[in-house]
């Protein structure tokens, strides 16, 4: 591990190693603002490349790369064992950036779980709980969505449907004649899961009179990411097609977008803002459905079982 010696903080950013997550990072690296920023992702070879290549780019050392795959929760427990253990600064911020979008098949984790909803939310999940007593005063969570999330955001993609956390975990829905638009909606799914959760999170933390803040965010429609990587040529042109222009327009680049993120750990005057959803620097309103608290309890009482997060790790169980 680099010597941080002269950062105050850490933050830990996932899925880091590319695309949003790095400008994210690259941001918080040039704000000369004594952050020592871990790099979490599965391939530690590229994990360990970004980190090179930020520190060059920067001239900001105080940069380290720590393996974590979201889709094992051995290796969530790991990573927080790892980083318990290392001699880092305390941990002031973490930002569960990492996603996945998978429309070819219905693939599963390491331990049972349907992959999108497994690593966009269920590792992420259990992250956020092992490292809260690690937290110090004031710290930052910020969960990135997106406005897939929305039906009211019209973005192309099919709606969210969300019954219980069960049944995301374990789908009976594997054998639909369209896998593609299947993989689609349980990412939208999966993002309305991480706004639940988020809002819920908040709430926990309110009522144990904790200052920890926690806070979501849409990155809006970016063109130059990996997300849509399991797509085919095909399904990439049909998907573009049934994007309403009025998005399209809209589109970003993730360096901007990094930015936007960066900010919701940086920016002093959102302090206190907690249980609040962005779209880039705005706040904004999520879907209606993002607010059912009912839903929201349920998903983290499932999770809560799902990941077995024993009594003295479920600390926000009530």
């Amino acid at each position: 591990m680099q010597n941080s010696s002269q950062a105050n903080k850490a933050v830990i950013i996932t899925g880091a190693n590319s695309g949003l997550g790095y400008y994210c990072a690259e941001a918080i690296a040039r704000s000369a603002q004594g952050w020592h920023i871990i790099i979490a992702s599965r391939n530690l070879l590229r994990v360990e490349e970004a980190v090179c290549k930020m520190t060059a780019e920067t001239e900001y050392p105080y940069i380290e790369g720590m393996a974590l795959d979201l889709a094992s929760l051995a290796s969530v427990r790991q990573f927080a064992q790892n980083f318990v253990a290392g001699e880092r600064p305390p941990l002031q911020a973490i930002v569960c950036n990492a996603g996945i979008q998978v429309v070819s098949d219905t693939l599963y984790t390491e331990d049972g779980f349907e992959m999108t909803f497994g690593v966009n939310h269920l590792g992420h999940f259990l992250l956020i709980n092992l490292l809260l007593p690690q937290l110090s005063a004031r710290a930052r969570i910020v969960f990135v969505s997106s406005d897939t999330h929305n039906p009211d955001a019209d973005t192309g993609m099919p709606y969210p449907q969300y019954q219980n956390a069960e049944l995301l975990a374990f789908p009976t829905d594997n054998d639909d004649a369209d896998i593609g638009n299947t993989g689609r909606r349980r990412y939208t799914t999966s993002k309305l899961c991480n706004i639940l959760c988020a809002y819920e999170l908040s709430r926990r933390l309110q009522k144990q009179q904790l200052t920890t803040t926690v806070n979501a965010l849409t990155p809006g429609l970016m063109l130059d990411t990996k997300l849509a990587r399991d797509y085919s040529q095909a399904e990439l042109s049909a998907l573009s097609k049934a994007i309403p222009p009025s998005i399209l327009e809209k589109a970003v680049d993730s360096k901007t977008s990094g930015s936007a993120l960066a900010r919701l750990i940086l920016d002093p005057s959102l302090e206190n803002v907690t249980g609040k959803y962005f779209d880039g620097l705005e706040e904004i309103q999520s879907s209606d459905e993002s607010y059912d608290e009912k839903k929201a309890t349920e998903l983290w009482e499932s999770s809560v079982r799902l990941v077995k997060l024993s009594p003295g790790e479920a600390t926000l169980l009530r």
